[in-house]
């Protein structure tokens, strides 16, 4: 599914309304009605802020995740919270973020909770709206997961994760989801240091089931913690091994690169749809329509028209939600000026 061209869209996550971060740390005092109220207003309000936008594919905002590897380890069984941080002053950074041990051989019984939040995204948004799912890889997944006594290292976790995500893939297609984005940032992240082939080997294994049968997408970043990137901002050492994934589309930051690397898209292009970022999530200047049809000029010399997308850099999650909001719909805004350019309108 490629709606038009230069599509809009979003990586997953849209930021909670405040009114769900204040009742997210009161939950003791509402009831089990009270909270799955809560859920479909939040996914309804996230529902209402992209078709506001105008996006051509949505989301439901993962607002039933509290936390983007967090809510899953809900599901996992063998998993316990060893409640360490090993920094908690100072700026913000990735060791303020807790690691949890694994104390048993991992199980998820009732499988990881997307497939009921595609069942209420489907009920709640426009029949006629194109609507996809995002689901974190299993290497991504494992990054806060101590193997314990049962794993040798982060592979062995991700070989036991495989399954998991993979079965979710699965149950997603059976239901007819009409696209799945695979969230592997951490693959990016590490990819000038780790072995990019088993990266792909990992990767073209977990998405199985949805080849030919879904449009698969891939999100790669640099990391989005508090607004702060966490591996090396380049996606040269991606390539080439990062071309033999298994996937429809690929989703990279670039604004974040300030488009340094924008010739590079033009090898994705060979092989995939590319969904370009070319909204700054890391920063509260608000992209105006201009700003955004100038990136997506930057693009179209290595990407056709008819294969790119455009979406923020990452995951709005961690933006303020008036931000969120005008950036959207000025992405969208933006994109309306190259289609009228190119007479795509």
């Amino acid at each position: 599914m490629q709606p038009v061209p230069i599509k809009t869209t979003v990586v997953g996550s849209m930021p909670f309304p405040g009114w769900l971060e204040h009742a997210t740390q009161h939950l003791d005092q509402f009831g089990p009605a009270d909270v799955n109220e809560m859920i479909e207003d939040a996914v309804i309000t996230a529902i209402h802020d992209q078709t506001t936008a105008g996006l051509d594919v949505i989301t439901d905002g993962e607002q039933t995740r509290f936390d983007f590897n967090l809510s899953f380890y809900g599901y996992i069984k063998g998993i316990e919270n060893n409640d360490t941080e090993l920094r908690k002053f100072g700026p913000p950074a990735h060791d303020q973020r807790g690691k949890h041990t694994i104390t048993q051989p991992l199980t998820a019984p009732r499988g990881l909770g997307v497939v009921e939040e595609y069942q209420r995204l489907k009920r709640l948004a426009p029949a006629d709206q194109h609507l996809k799912m995002s689901i974190p890889g299993p290497y991504t997944l494992s990054g806060r997961l101590l193997p314990g006594e049962f794993y040798k290292d982060r592979w062995e976790v991700t070989e036991a994760l495989l399954p998991m995500v993979r079965k979710e893939i699965e149950d997603l297609v059976a239901l007819g989801v009409e696209e799945i984005c695979v969230d592997e940032p951490s693959m990016s992240c590490y990819a000038y240091r780790e072995d990019t082939k088993r990266f792909v080997d990992i990767f073209n294994r977990t998405v199985a089931p949805g080849v030919g049968k879904t449009r698969l997408s891939m999100h790669l970043c640099f990391g989005n913690y508090k607004g702060r990137s966490v591996g090396r901002k380049s996606i040269a050492p991606m390539l080439p091994d990062f071309l033999d994934m298994t996937v429809d589309e690929l989703h990279s930051e670039m604004t974040i690169l300030n488009f340094s690397e924008v010739h590079l898209l033009e090898r994705f292009a060979e092989k995939f749809d590319v969904a370009v970022g070319v909204i700054d999530v890391k920063s509260y200047y608000i992209e105006t329509p201009d700003d955004v049809a100038e990136r997506i000029r930057k693009c179209l010399p290595y990407v056709p028209a008819n294969k790119l997308a455009v979406a923020p850099d990452c995951g709005m999650s961690q933006t303020a939600r008036w931000a969120t909001k005008q950036k959207l719909t000025n992405m969208v805004a933006g994109a309306k000026i190259i289609r009228q350019e190119l007479g795509l309108v």
